[in-house]
C-alpha cells in the first residue's frame, strides 16, 4: 500500500494550497518557502501523470483532476486528525458530542444531566437533537441515540430501550372533562405524533375502532405532541421511557392500563472506531446504567391510571413512531 500512496509533505502542500487558492499562503501555513511549496506540488503532479492547478498570476486553480482529488485527501487528514483526537483526549475529560431523539433528549436525558456532570465534571456535551441517520457517520459527532430497527450498517450498535405506547392527558383536562371509559376519548382533542398509525393501533387494542374521532391536530412528533398533551390541548399518546418522569411529576396521567409496544426500538449506534475512545465507553455505560435504575422503578405504581376493558394485548404497532 505505501508504495500505491504518494509522500506525505506533498500532499500537505496540495491541500493547504488547494484551500487558500494560494501557494504564498499555504507556505506561510506550512512555514516553508514558496518554491517548496510549488516543488512539492509538481513532484505529486508528476507522481500522480497529471495536473492539479492552473496558475493564473498569484492564485492557482484547481483542475478537474485536482478537484476530483481533493476531497479523498481533506478525508485522509480529517480522519488522522479525527484518531489522533480521541487518542490524546483523556478518558474522562473533553468534548463530546452526542445525537439524539429530540423527544428522548428532551424528556429523558436533559433531566439527567446533572448526574452525568456529577460522575464526569471535566467532560464537556453537545447534544444534538437528530434522529437522521447520516449523524452516524458524521465526523462531528461521537455517538448517537437514535430510534429505529437497528438496521445501520458498518458501525457499532446496541439496542439501549423497547418502549410500550399508551394514552396521556394533563390532570386539569382530565379532571374538567373526564375519561372514564374508551368512549370518552371522542370528546377529546386527538394528538398525534406521527400520521395516524399509532392511535390506530392503540384503538384496535381496545376494540374502538369504531370510535366517532373529531378534532384532531398532527404535531409532527413525538415531543411536541406529549408537551401539547401537557399543557392541555388533548391527548396523546405518550410512552414507557420519555412519559415516565412527566407521570410521576404529575404532569400527566395515563387514563388506561392498556398499552402497545412500538414497531421500533431506541439504540446506541456510533462509528467502529468511536467504540474504543474511552471518553465514548464513559457515556454509554452511564446510558445504560441511568436505564438500569428506571427499570429497577418499573414496578413502581403511576398515579392517575384507571383499568380498561382489555389485558395489554401481544401486538406490534404497524407504523413507526415518529420521535424525531
Amino acid at each position: 500500500m505505501a508504495k500505491r500512496l504518494p509522500p506525505l509533505n506533498p500532499l500537505r502542500a496540495f491541500e493547504a494550497a488547494a484551500r487558500h487558492a494560494s501557494l504564498t499562503k499555504a507556505a506561510g501555513e506550512l512555514n516553508v518557502t514558496h518554491g517548496a511549496v510549488s516543488h512539492q506540488i509538481k513532484a505529486l503532479e508528476q507522481s500522480l501523470g497529471v495536473k492539479l492547478f492552473e496558475r493564473t498570476g498569484q492564485r492557482v486553480k484547481l483542475t478537474p483532476h485536482g478537484a476530483e482529488f481533493l476531497p479523498a485527501v481533506l478525508a485522509a487528514f480529517e480522519g488522522i486528525a479525527a484518531a489522533t483526537q480521541r487518542m490524546t483526549r483523556p478518558a474522562s475529560a473533553g468534548a463530546l458530542s452526542v445525537s439524539c431523539v429530540p423527544a428522548l433528549l428532551l424528556l429523558w436525558m436533559t433531566p439527567r444531566l446533572g448526574s452525568f456532570t456529577t460522575q464526569y465534571p471535566d467532560i464537556q456535551l453537545t447534544l444534538i437533537p437528530s434522529n437522521d441517520p447520516k449523524d452516524i457517520r458524521a465526523a462531528d459527532i461521537d455517538v448517537c441515540v437514535h430510534y429505529g430497527d437497528g438496521g445501520w450498517s458498518d458501525c457499532w450498535i446496541r439496542k439501549w430501550s423497547g418502549l410500550e405506547l399508551f394514552p396521556v392527558v394533563s390532570p386539569t383536562l382530565i379532571n374538567n372533562r373526564p375519561i372514564r371509559s374508551v368512549r370518552d376519548l371522542a370528546d377529546h382533542v386527538f394528538l398525534h405524533g406521527d400520521d395516524g398509525r399509532e392511535w390506530h393501533t392503540w384503538l384496535a387494542a381496545a376494540d374502538a375502532l369504531d370510535l366517532e374521532r373529531g378534532r384532531r391536530h398532527r404535531l409532527g412528533d413525538a415531543r411536541m405532541a406529549t408537551e401539547a398533551a401537557v399543557h392541555g390541548h388533548g391527548v396523546a399518546l405518550g410512552d414507557s421511557v420519555t412519559a415516565r418522569a412527566l407521570l410521576a411529576r404529575g404532569m400527566l396521567v395515563a387514563p388506561f392500563t392498556l398499552s402497545v409496544p412500538a414497531v421500533d426500538d431506541f439504540y446506541v449506534v456510533c462509528r467502529n472506531e468511536m467504540r474504543s475512545a474511552p471518553i465514548v465507553q464513559l457515556f454509554i455505560d452511564w446510558l445504560f446504567a441511568e436505564k438500569e435504575q428506571d427499570e429497577g422503578r418499573a414496578d413502581a405504581p403511576v398515579a392517575g391510571r384507571m383499568p380498561s376493558r382489555r389485558k395489554r394485548p401481544a401486538l406490534k404497532v404497524v407504523g413507526a413512531r415518529a420521535l424525531s
